[in-house]
């Protein structure tokens, strides 16, 4: 008998061959339907995307916008999940052509410095079809991901990445200095920055609320000295993406790493807000992200479903 992490390995690759074979019209009516099934299979989640949304859509939003509002985030989540099956068969000139952007030029300077570069990036939309969209405009992304179980399905998921032109990072202890590697020799990184996945970063207030969010991206940037940029990429009707990359933060250090990295990521705290507040239903939170929503936990929860 097959064990249930060998049986979720060839449940999700026997899915991404089918879902490769089928035009995009005919993926985008199953995404919609694995949406649909998703909300209702995951009822236990709902709670949990309601109070995360209930603070993005502030105190003005009704109890029925909310309902309609989850049910779009499952929607998006689906999607994201289908077109990331789908998405080291897509043709190069069909990214490109799926693709618009905002801030790109702005970012290039900074990201063309020399220095390295953070994309400070938001779990919103389809954000790997934006990785392989960079590489296919010369700036190769490094980036990491918290493992996946089984063991192979990290491997699969690695591997098509890697396709793609990414470099993909398990997160555990050699992260960091391959990271500050990566920077010092003039890579761009693109790290997730709006859940505290390990626990151990600081707290900030996060669209009005004290929360903690992972301090390595700051870090990061104040030993190396390579600008955060953050970002976001978003699901548009049609199958088409729109990526939008913020201003990089500006700031004065005080010379100390301990306040200066909780300063800076207090800063790229409220960039996030605005990046999330752009098409909140995208946002794919379905995790406590505030200790209020946990308080035996006394930390955020990791990031995946």
């Amino acid at each position: 008998m097959l064990s249930k992490s060998r049986t979720t390995y060839l449940s999700y690759r026997s899915l991404a061959a089918a879902l490769e074979l089928f035009p995009r019209p005919i993926a985008d009516v199953i995404a919609v339907a694995s949406g649909r099934l998703m909300y209702q299979v995951w009822k236990d989640k709902h709670p949990v995307v309601r109070a995360n949304l209930r603070r993005v859509l502030g105190p003005g939003v009704t109890e029925d916008e909310l309902d309609e509002a989850v049910v779009k985030a499952f929607d998006s989540y689906a999607r994201y999940w289908v077109e990331s099956a789908r998405l080291a068969t897509i043709r190069p000139s069909e990214v490109l052509r799926r693709m618009t952007t905002i801030g790109f030029e702005s970012a290039t300077r900074e990201i063309d410095s020399g220095r390295g570069a953070i994309l400070g990036l938001t779990h919103t939309g389809s954000w790997d079809i934006g990785g392989y969209w960079l590489t296919l405009q010369g700036t190769p992304l490094v980036t990491v991901t918290e493992p996946v179980e089984p063991p192979e399905l990290f491997a699969w998921f690695r591997e098509q990445r890697e396709l793609m032109g990414l470099t993909v990072l398990p997160l555990g202890r050699e992260t960091s200095t391959q990271l500050l590697s990566a920077l010092r020799s003039g890579r761009l990184v693109g790290l997730l920055c709006d859940r505290d996945i390990s626990g151990n970063g600081v707290e900030v207030e996060f669209f009005g609320e004290k929360t903690t969010l992972p301090v390595g991206p700051a870090v990061l940037s104040l030993r190396t000295g390579a600008p955060i940029i953050p970002a976001s990429v978003y699901q548009e009707p049609g199958g088409m993406h729109r990526g939008v990359m913020r201003p990089a933060l500006r700031f004065e250090r005080t010379g100390d790493l301990r306040a200066d990295a909780t300063a800076l990521t207090q800063l790229l705290a409220h960039e996030l807000e605005q990046l999330i507040r752009w098409a909140p239903t995208q946002w794919h939170a379905f995790q406590p992200i505030w200790p209020s929503d946990f308080p035996a936990a006394g930390r955020a929860a990791p990031s995946r479903a």
